[in-house]
């Protein structure tokens, strides 16, 4: 059973409330580089991924409405293969409510800029996480349980195990064939790609990256409407773990969403720190993320 975080919310709610899905996904599209293709298909593939996200049963845990994990994909039609094939960049955001605010915390902030797949109007989005149908399904599947992997591991210590396994189970279940068409299923797709996402949050050497990803956000985040001041020394301290995985696993993929998704939230959260912590967290950000230095210095 997936931890409920807002208790004080839940605990007024009618008892007689619906299940939801696991996952509140807006999908978006551009098609500004289409040039043969009809626009309207790829108004009804929006509403088509949009409910293979909404509605799937990803998980056997029972979700609230308001338990739902927030996420946006945008599609951004780059090449038409075909009249019905396409390549396309998904941009995949998730977040999760921090407890005792307002605020969403960012899970993930990836572009996936390999995405290759075949659609036809009308075409129902079929799925099945040990057997692969098309590239699409697999590719929506994947990031699917990718931030449900997220979210969980942000819930409790290695919580998303589960999910990570099927990602794993998922790249493993694509054919050859279907692999060397639709890159980044493989190692030699290089780095990003959706197999070394799995990789890296599946490898011995990333784990203490999951243990920091917990206390970052169960321990500290979730703490600081009751004491900002823990809240701050628990996050800098999981920021340590981080550094410390990126430099057991250098130029990780993982490493690089992290800095990606997170960046500007650390930036707010030690403006306010002591000086000390402030120039601790400068040192250890601009290590693992040089091309943000910028943005951490400004904690100053």
């Amino acid at each position: 059973m997936r931890t409920l975080l807002l208790l004080g919310v839940l605990l007024g709610m009618a008892p007689f409330s619906m299940n939801a899905q696991e996952l509140n996904v807006t999908v978006r599209t551009n098609t500004q580089k289409l040039q043969q293709a009809d626009p309207k298909v790829f108004e009804t593939l929006r509403q088509e991924v949009a409910d293979f996200m909404n509605n799937q049963k990803w998980t056997d845990d029972e979700f609230q409405p308001e338990e739902r994990i927030e996420a946006t994909i945008l599609i951004t039609v780059q090449e038409e293969i075909s009249p019905i094939a396409f390549k396309a960049d998904f941009a995949i955001q998730a977040s999760r409510p921090v407890y005792g605010s307002d605020y969403e915390t960012p899970l993930l902030n990836y572009i996936d800029k390999n995405v290759t797949f075949v659609y036809e109007q009308f075409q129902p989005i079929q799925f099945a996480k040990n057997r692969f149908n098309d590239n699409l399904s697999s590719a929506l599947g994947f990031y699917a349980y990718a931030i449900l992997a997220l979210d969980y591991d942000s819930f409790s210590p290695f919580g998303g195990e589960e999910h990570l396994q099927t990602m794993q189970e998922i790249v493993n279940t694509v054919p050859e064939s279907q692999a060397s068409a639709n890159p980044g299923w493989r190692a030699i797709d290089g780095d990003p790609s959706r197999y070394f996402l799995m990789e890296n949050l599946n490898s011995p050497r990333v784990r203490d990256f999951r243990q920091a990803w917990y206390e970052y956000h169960r321990q500290g985040l979730d703490v600081a409407a009751n004491d900002v001041g823990t809240s701050r020394a628990i996050i800098a301290a999981a920021l340590e773990q981080v550094k410390a995985v990126d430099r057991a696993y250098p130029n990780s993929m993982i490493i690089q969403i992290f800095s990606d998704t997170k960046s500007e939230e650390i930036r707010e959260i030690f403006k306010l720190g002591d000086p000390q912590q402030k120039q601790t967290v400068i040192n250890v950000m601009t290590t693992i993320d040089a091309t943000n230095a910028s943005t951490y210095r400004a904690i100053k």
